[in-house]
């Protein structure tokens, strides 16, 4: 029989436990914002989480959940029993910020807003889980299944999605996942059901090398280089399912009057489809075989020939829940629950890996407002009202697809 979505948000939302959790939110919110404030302004750069991550962990253990641990990765993690049979859910958030090691992350109050580098993305949703759990038990709320709380590693950048990526692959929970909710910025009204997929190389044309004048007619690594990046230029991607390329970092040589013995280019492509991808991926490695030939061909390899190294440096899957899947459906129903007007997103985030794996999976916000994300200026507006608004239709979500028990 076909679910109700919304009768079923509607009777957790009217459930006087909801109602208690609710109210330990709002009771809460000045503990909220000073364990955003505690958290962002802890360092965690891209492979460098751990002192966030001993952090979390302490919060973690702090707030009473069972088998509190880290795992190999760096993921840290704790379980809130259900009342089931054991099945699981996960909700998590991402540790790592894209800033690198040095950067000011001292946060700056003016009104209700908050600055600094990673105050949004994702620092703020590591506060709000631990604010949904103390919720939860103030409230005296059970759910069927099991929810495993984690804050994961190296979902930003070069990251490459390494901490979801254990969890599903190696971790030990890996084969009892049911369903991911990741919680992911603070704006709520966008549910992300795609996962973008990516191919991210850095490719090296190598060469001999020689004098500008004296060596003139040797090949050209750069002349290589500058070929492919054309030839990348002029590929034809479908606008539906949205795919792009970019050459996006390019370096090589010594001196202005000599061959460089080496030139080399940093490329990502990106895809909904992992069908698209593939036949993306399958082109830039043709262009990139038939610029080093072309080269070849055209100057002389007496001292040696063009030769092409490519480094993987980025391998996100593609993927989608569907949107009638009713991991999707109670998320829509919780936001117009709350007077959002919900829209579903395509995006690269953690929810990647278990959508390429087809375990139901989306992004949620963590309630309020945010801006320049992934710059200095990065800011988060606190301010209660819509806060508690966007933490309580991600809270109603979260206990939908648990499985909520209101007895």
């Amino acid at each position: 029989m076909q679910r109700d979505h919304a009768s079923d948000i509607a009777a957790i939302t009217r459930h006087p436990s909801f109602a208690a959790a609710v109210e330990k939110l709002d009771a809460d919110h000045d503990r909220t914002v000073a364990d955003i404030i505690a958290l962002t302004e802890i360092p965690s750069p891209p492979f460098k989480e751990e002192r966030r991550a001993a952090a979390y962990l302490e919060m973690l253990r702090a707030h009473g959940l069972e088998d509190v641990e880290q795992d190999e990765v760096g993921n840290v993690m704790g379980l809130r029993r259900g009342a089931g049979n054991g099945a699981l859910m996960v909700v998590a958030a991402h540790l790592d910020t894209v800033f690198p090691e040095g950067t000011d992350v001292t946060v700056r109050r003016e009104g209700t807003r908050l600055y600094a580098p990673g105050v949004g993305d994702d620092t703020r949703s590591l506060a709000v889980l631990l604010a949904f759990i103390r919720a939860m038990d103030a409230a005296g709320i059970r759910t069927r299944n099991d929810i495993l709380f984690v804050g994961d590693v190296g979902e930003e950048g070069l990251g490459d999605l390494r901490g979801v990526r254990h969890l599903f692959t190696k971790g030990r929970y890996h084969e009892k996942i049911e369903a991911f909710i990741t919680v992911d910025s603070p704006q709520v009204d966008k549910i992300v059901v795609g996962g973008v997929g990516s191919k991210r190389y850095s490719v090296r044309f190598k060469g001999p090398g020689g004098h500008s004048f004296g060596a003139f007619g040797l090949v050209n690594p750069m002349y290589a280089m500058a070929q492919a990046v054309t030839e990348l230029g002029r590929i034809q991607v479908p606008e539906s399912p949205r795919t792009t390329f970019c050459a996006s970092i390019v370096g090589g040589g010594t001196s202005v009057n000599a061959i460089p013995e080496e030139a080399w280019v940093d490329i990502d492509l990106r895809s909904e489809s992992a069908g698209e991808l593939a036949k993306l991926d399958a082109r830039w490695h043709e262009i990139v075989a038939a610029a080093a030939k072309q080269e070849n061909a055209t100057r002389s390899t007496s001292e040696g020939a063009i030769t092409v190294e490519i480094r993987t440096l980025g391998d996100r899957p593609a993927g989608h829940t569907p949107v009638d899947a009713d991991i999707v459906q109670y998320a829509t129903a919780a936001l117009r629950a709350h007077g959002f007007a919900p829209k579903h997103h395509a995006s690269s985030t953690d929810a990647n890996i278990p959508m390429s794996l087809g375990i139901p999976a989306i992004k949620i916000g963590s309630g309020g407002t945010g801006g320049r994300a992934h710059s200095l200026g990065e800011w988060i507006d606190v301010e209660k009202t819509a806060s508690l608004s966007g933490m309580t239709a991600s809270l109603a979500t979260i206990l939908a697809v648990a499985g909520f028990l209101g007895e």
